[in-house]
């Protein structure tokens, strides 16, 4: 059969350093750091005392009071990223057959503050088990696509991935794959998170893999450095509308890009580590070029997965070295976790927004936070560090990787009628 293709024709974003798309992109390209001190609770007594937050964020200016309690914060971004995607698609204005639109959604970890709150309710209780009726709708994972169907009456496919930080790439690659096979005309995929909490930071620090760098937060997030120490901890939500292109045509809808592949792969290695070769890394993105029907040579930037720790940044370089030869150096590579720290479940879905919006405008965000080359790191690749620059981007590569080995990469180029 032949398959049908895929174009991006909506956007949303709530981020640590911009609350909707433009705030989002702008941000991006200005270096902007999205990492402070924590204001969700009190982190004096943690060993890491910062991470990206969401700021100025009021549920009740998007959501009605009532039903925002009925949410945990993850299908509240989850809720809001998704509104802004869909207005920006404008495809519930073209009167769509919503038996044929899906949720598919991305989250590693989903309500964790539900279950914190409901668990210290408990034990500071009498010990009788007086449970919030809520609580379990609010705590699962695929809870926040399905609030997003309901919403939009979408009686398409619905469901969520989980695998850790590949989540919303997962969601992604699925939904890409459900359109091209002609199993739905449109889906709403991407990813949300809300683990800066009590359990997420005191979790993480006990796997000793967030940065330390309570004196400067600012700066902590130092993909490729020499004195990395680890990932700042971010939250929120990307929500992308994928359109079969026929469809979208027809009712006349703007196209940011054409999804031209995906690729999926597994370290087999550690439960944390990356393999220190970068196998699966490099095997994902094989994976991928080869589904996009490209050659190496035909990407010019890649989004990194780059999330500042002292193994996963040197695996990734080497794996990239080995997909992309001598074409390497061509490349712009960039982390933008150096800016909204990482999203986990939700990292997927904000750097392929990142990646499409740089196809459509050509320009790289940068990778801020460089001081001091790292000698285990080729410092002839171009990381683009400190400063966005320009260039003609016709094909975007985005890598995302999770804890358990899973491996995801997605591709996005230039539409060509």
């Amino acid at each position: 059969m032949e398959l049908k293709r895929v174009v991006v024709t909506g956007l949303g974003a709530l981020t640590p350093i911009g609350n909707n798309l433009e705030e989002y992109w702008n941000a991006l390209l200005a270096g902007k750091s999205g990492a402070a001190p924590i204001q969700q609770f009190d982190a004096s007594k943690f060993k890491t005392q910062f991470a990206c937050e969401i700021k100025d964020f009021n549920v009740t200016d998007y959501i009605d009071r009532k039903e925002a309690r009925k949410l945990d914060r993850f299908s509240q971004y989850a809720m809001v990223s998704a509104s802004e995607a869909m207005a920006d698609s404008n495809l519930m204005e073209s009167s769509p057959n919503v038996e044929r639109i899906g949720v598919i959604w991305g989250s590693g970890i989903g309500g964790l503050k539900s279950l914190e709150d409901e668990h210290t309710n408990f034990l500071n209780g009498d010990g009788t088990p007086k449970f919030n009726p809520f609580f379990i709708p609010k705590m699962i994972a695929d809870i926040a696509a399905g609030h997003i169907s309901i919403k939009y009456g979408l009686r398409g496919p619905n469901y969520v991935t989980v695998s850790a930080c590949a989540s919303s790439t997962n969601a992604i690659i699925d939904a890409f794959n459900l359109i091209r096979l002609g199993k739905a005309d449109a889906i709403v995929t991407g990813g949300s998170e809300a683990a800066v909490t009590v359990m997420g930071v005191g979790g993480f620090n006990g796997l000793r893999a967030l940065s330390m760098r309570n004196d400067s937060p600012e700066t902590a997030s130092r993909p490729f450095d020499k004195d990395r120490d680890g990932f700042v901890l971010g939250e929120g939500a990307g929500a992308l509308i994928l359109e079969d292109y026929d469809h979208a045509v027809k009712r006349g809808a703007k196209i940011y890009a054409e999804v031209a592949g995906g690729g999926m792969s597994s370290d087999a290695y550690h439960i944390t580590a990356p393999h220190p070769d970068g196998i699966g890394a490099r095997n994902v993105m094989i994976e991928a070029l080869k589904d996009a029907e490209l050659k190496p040579e035909d990407v010019d930037y890649v989004n990194v997965h780059g999330t500042s720790t002292p193994l996963g940044d040197i695996a990734e370089t080497k794996a990239i070295k080995q997909v992309f030869g001598e074409n390497a150096y061509d490349l712009n590579i960039s982390s933008t976790k150096s800016m909204t720290g990482h999203l986990l479940g939700a990292a997927g879905a904000i750097e392929a927004i990142a990646s499409i919006l740089s196809v459509k405008n050509d320009i790289v965000p940068p990778t801020i936070n460089h001081f001091t080359d790292d000698p285990e790191i080729d410092d002839k690749l171009n990381f683009t560090f400190n400063e966005a620059q320009k260039r003609e981007v016709n094909v975007a590569l985005s890598n995302t990787f999770g804890f358990g080995g899973h491996n995801t990469s997605a591709i996005f180029k230039k539409l060509k009628q």
